[in-house]
């Protein structure tokens, strides 16, 4: 994905703090969970910090993609989706602590690599 629609842009500057998280394990059954710690990266990657995931961490390791859900203010859902990457060291993983609130765990960096977003059922990148 190259670039980001405005639209979105605008939108994630204005989204509420509290997105879901939402993994599928190797057998097909999903996993959402509510994520708070999240920073967008680029126009490719958004950085999800891991605040002691259980079985989303052993969707992430089991090789699943995954979806974030964010509402913006004015009450517009975006998905994106994409592949997943975990990180416990290098500079994803330190990019995270230093802008991760200390009261937060931040035990690894999971990021989510754009690959498709959509504004409800809308595909729109």
């Amino acid at each position: 994905m190259s670039e980001l629609p405005q639209a979105f842009l605008n939108a994630w500057e204005q989204r509420e703090p509290r997105m879901i998280f939402t993994t599928v394990s190797s057998s097909g059954e999903p996993n959402s969970v509510w994520v708070l710690c999240v920073n967008k990266l680029n126009d490719k990657r958004i950085l999800i910090a891991n605040n002691f995931f259980s079985k989303t961490l052993e969707n992430i390791h089991a090789n699943s993609r995954g979806a974030l859900l964010m509402i913006a203010l004015e009450r517009e859902a975006y998905q994106i989706k994409g592949s997943l990457e975990y990180h416990t060291d290098g500079p994803v993983y330190t990019d995270m602590k230093a802008w991760l609130d200390p009261k937060f765990a931040g035990v690894g960096a999971v990021i989510l690599n754009i690959e498709s977003i959509y504004y409800g059922a809308e595909k729109i990148a």
